[in-house]
C-alpha cells in the first residue's frame, strides 16, 4: 500500500515551497486590480488597418486630449484593450475619432465604465465572500462530522479542511500577482468568482476524504490513526484523481477555445483546482495527522 501518511512532512515542504514565490510576490507587488475594483474606462478598439500600430501613437493621442491611458493590451488581430481613468461618453467618441482621423478608421467593441465608490464596494464584498465561506465550510463540517468517534474532533476535520483551502487561494493569488507585475495581467470580478469556485472544489474533494476516514475510525477501531488516514487515502486517491481530470480536460479545451475575456477566468480555474486536488490528498489529511500526534502528546 502506498505510505502517504509517513511521507507527509515532504509534502507539506513540497506545498511550502511552491506557494512562497506567490507569497513573496504578493507583499512586494500585491494583485494587479482592474477597473472592477479600482474604478476608470474599460475601451475595446478593432482597427482596419493592415499594418501594424505602434502602441506608444495611442498614448500620445491620449495625451492630446489630457486623458490619462493606464494600459493598452493588444487582444487579437488589430484589436486593442484601452484602460483609462474614468471618461465620459463625450470624450470616449473624442478619443475613438482622434484614432480614426491619425491610425485608421475605428469600431467601438467594449465600453464600460467603473466608478470608484463601485470599485471600493466589489473590492470590500470580495474580501467578506472568501472570509464568509471560509466560516461557514468551517461550521458545516463541524456539524457534518459530529458523530464522529471519540475522542476524535469534529472541529479538527474542518479547520484542516480550510487550512488546505488557504493553500490553493495563496497559490492563485501569487500566481496572478506574479502575473500581474511581469506580464500586466489584472484581476477582476471574474477572478473572485473564479476563487470561490475553487474554494469550493478544494473542500468537496477533502470532504470525500474525511468521510472515508469517518467511516474507516468505526469499521477499523483500534487501529493507529495515521494507519486509517492513510488506508481512506489510498482507497479515495482514484475517486478524487479521476473527478479531477475530468473537469481539467473540459477546462484546457475552453482554455484553447475561449476568447480573451474569459482566459484568465480558466487560468485561475485551472490553477486553483489542480492545487485542490494535490492539497486535499497530500496538505489536508497529513495537517488533520499532525494535530491528532500533536494532541495526544499534549494530553500525555
Amino acid at each position: 500500500m502506498i505510505d502517504i501518511i509517513g511521507k507527509k512532512w515532504w509534502f507539506l515542504i513540497f506545498s511550502g515551497i511552491v506557494i512562497i514565490p506567490g507569497i513573496i510576490s504578493l507583499i512586494l507587488w500585491g494583485v494587479a486590480p482592474s477597473i472592477d475594483f479600482t474604478g476608470g474606462t474599460l475601451l475595446e478598439f478593432k482597427f482596419k488597418s493592415e499594418k501594424a500600430i505602434e502602441v506608444k501613437r495611442f498614448s500620445e493621442i491620449a495625451d492630446k486630449q489630457g486623458l490619462q491611458l493606464v494600459t493598452v493590451s493588444p487582444v487579437g488581430d488589430n484589436t486593442y484593450l484601452f484602460r483609462l481613468k474614468p471618461i465620459d461618453k463625450d470624450q470616449k467618441a473624442e478619443f475613438q475619432k482622434s484614432l480614426s482621423k491619425e491610425i485608421a478608421p475605428v469600431s467601438e467593441i467594449r465600453y464600460e465604465t467603473v466608478g470608484p465608490t463601485i470599485g471600493r464596494e466589489t473590492t470590500r464584498n470580495a474580501i467578506y465572500a472568501v472570509i464568509v465561506a471560509s466560516i461557514a465550510i468551517i461550521i458545516y463540517i463541524a456539524l457534518s462530522f459530529r458523530a464522529i468517534p471519540k475522542p476524535y474532533s469534529s472541529w479538527k476535520f474542518g479547520f484542516s479542511a480550510v487550512a488546505a483551502l488557504i493553500h490553493d487561494v495563496l497559490l492563485v493569488l501569487g500566481i496572478f500577482s506574479i502575473l500581474g507585475h511581469f506580464f500586466k495581467v489584472e484581476i477582476d470580478s471574474l477572478f473572485i468568482t473564479a476563487l470561490l469556485t475553487v474554494m469550493g472544489f478544494s473542500v468537496h474533494d477533502s470532504i470525500v476524504v474525511f468521510d472515508r476516514i469517518r467511516e474507516n475510525l468505526i469499521h477499523k477501531a483500534g487501529e493507529g490513526f495515521s494507519q486509517i488516514v492513510n488506508f481512506s487515502l489510498v482507497q479515495t486517491l482514484a475517486r478524487s484523481l479521476s473527478t479531477s481530470l475530468t473537469v481539467l480536460f473540459t477546462l484546457f479545451a475552453l482554455l484553447l477555445f475561449s476568447g480573451e475575456s474569459v482566459r484568465w477566468f480558466i487560468v485561475a480555474l485551472l490553477v486553483g483546482i489542480t492545487s485542490g486536488t494535490y492539497s486535499s490528498i497530500f496538505n489536508a489529511a497529513p495537517i488533520l495527522v499532525i494535530w491528532e500526534e500533536w494532541s495526544r502528546k499534549r494530553k500525555k
